[in-house]
């Protein structure tokens, strides 16, 4: 019965071919628009994840001023650390792999007759280590560069590109300013990193040659720690602020003049963020279906007032109520089943060439498609069913009347 039941309603779907394709394509623009969304949202995710994670390894970031949610913080006159608050921190804290002072600044780099705005850091070896940079060519700081502030340089793969081309920048003089700095090395390319930030749009250089030759102060504007792992960067990390609320001498009743930041927490935020967007962008998606299914019924109610005759024929000659009303909810399902299939094809291939067009991770979520054909199914059931209780309830005399 259900076998015939089924072939019955793909005959008249294929009667009024056109009326069933409109009818399906609330179904269809539902499901395509969900699974999109799902998927550009996820893919979102992912790379946030990404990006966040090309900054380093189990990073912290510690910054002075005191932080304020949803105003921008004071930093600029909050006190600056020092020389020997990384001297400390590398002693004292346990659980970190590096501990590195970071001061920069946009510079303009000179060489033969190319020139290039670009960043300049200053730091020492453990800032490597933290950012988890990997040298393509030449080497780090030595000891006695640190020390003596010597004028050396590393440089990323952008600023490569723009000054040297093809051209082996190693041990060439590259002009910062007012003075010249030999090239020693060169790092490994990590591409764009959050919001698309070139990470390799950057010149590194010993911290005591840029306090003196660029900042013309002793100040350190940031820390960058990287804990040993995971499991001990809550550790670490208060263990860094004790310390330092010691050595700044910040009493238990006043308030911080520093704060450290996990980069974790701020993964979490985006992509706590990026979900609540993708749900709703989803829901608003959704909408569609529902309009989808009040079209199912509106146009099987068409086809009930259409077919009065043939169900009144069917019923006197023995046909059962329940016969007819499986015949009619089944129609419904099929059209609804039909739009949800197309819809998928047509969500995954939308979300695959989004994904591919603005360079973002292709993730499946076949859970969120399976539940995508299961809610277009139960959107044909619901939605069929009175339309098919109609016809079954019909009186055969009453519908032999019919013209």
């Amino acid at each position: 019965m259900i076998q015939n039941a089924f072939f019955l309603a793909l005959r008249e779907i294929r009667r009024s071919a056109m009326r069933s394709m409109l009818t399906t394509l609330g179904i269809v623009i539902g499901i395509a628009s969900v699974i999109a969304m799902v998927m550009l949202g996820d893919a979102t995710t992912a790379y946030i994840t990404q990006s966040i994670s090309k900054l380093g390894t189990n990073m912290l970031m510690v910054i002075p001023g005191q932080e304020r949610k949803g105003v921008p913080s004071s930093s600029l006159m909050a006190k600056k650390f020092t020389h020997n608050d990384i001297e400390a921190i590398k002693k004292e804290v346990a659980n970190i792999r590096g501990a590195a002072p970071v001061g920069s600044t946009m510079i303009r780099a000179v060489y033969g007759n190319q020139n290039y705005s670009t960043t300049i850091e200053g730091t020492d070896n453990d800032y490597f280590i933290v950012k988890d940079w990997v040298f393509a060519s030449g080497r780090n700081f030595s000891e006695i560069e640190l020390r003596s502030g010597k004028a050396v340089c590393v440089i990323g793969e952008s600023v490569k590109k723009e000054l040297y081309k093809d051209q082996d920048p190693i041990g060439t003089s590259l002009r910062l300013e007012n003075f010249s700095c030999e090239v020693i090395g060169l790092l490994e390319s990590k591409g764009a990193a959050m919001f698309g930030m070139d990470q390799d749009d950057v010149i590194i250089a010993p911290i005591r040659m840029f306090q003196r030759r660029i900042s013309g102060n002793q100040d350190i504007s940031r820390i960058m720690l990287s804990a040993s792992s995971a499991e001990v960067i809550e550790s670490a990390k208060a263990s860094t602020i004790a310390l330092l609320q010691e050595r700044r001498r910040i009493g238990l009743t006043q308030e911080d003049d520093f704060f450290v930041h996990d980069m974790r927490e701020m993964v979490q935020t985006l992509s706590s963020t990026t979900k609540m967007l993708t749900i709703l962008l989803g829901a608003v998606a959704a909408i569609s279906l529902l309009v989808g299914g009040i079209g199912i019924m509106n146009i099987m109610l068409v086809s009930v007032t259409e077919r009065t005759r043939e169900i009144g024929i069917r019923l006197a000659i023995g046909a059962l109520e329940r016969e007819v009303l499986l015949q009619f909810l089944i129609e419904a399902v099929v059209l609804s089943s039909l739009g949800g299939i197309i819809g998928i094809a047509l969500g995954i291939g939308v979300g695959v060439g989004t994904t591919i067009y603005f360079d973002l991770p292709l993730i499946f979520n076949t859970s969120i498609i399976f539940i995508a054909f299961l809610f277009s199914t139960c959107v044909g059931i619901i939605f069929g069913y009175f339309p098919a209780q109609k016809a079954a309830r019909l009186n055969p005399i009453d519908a032999l009347r019919h013209e």
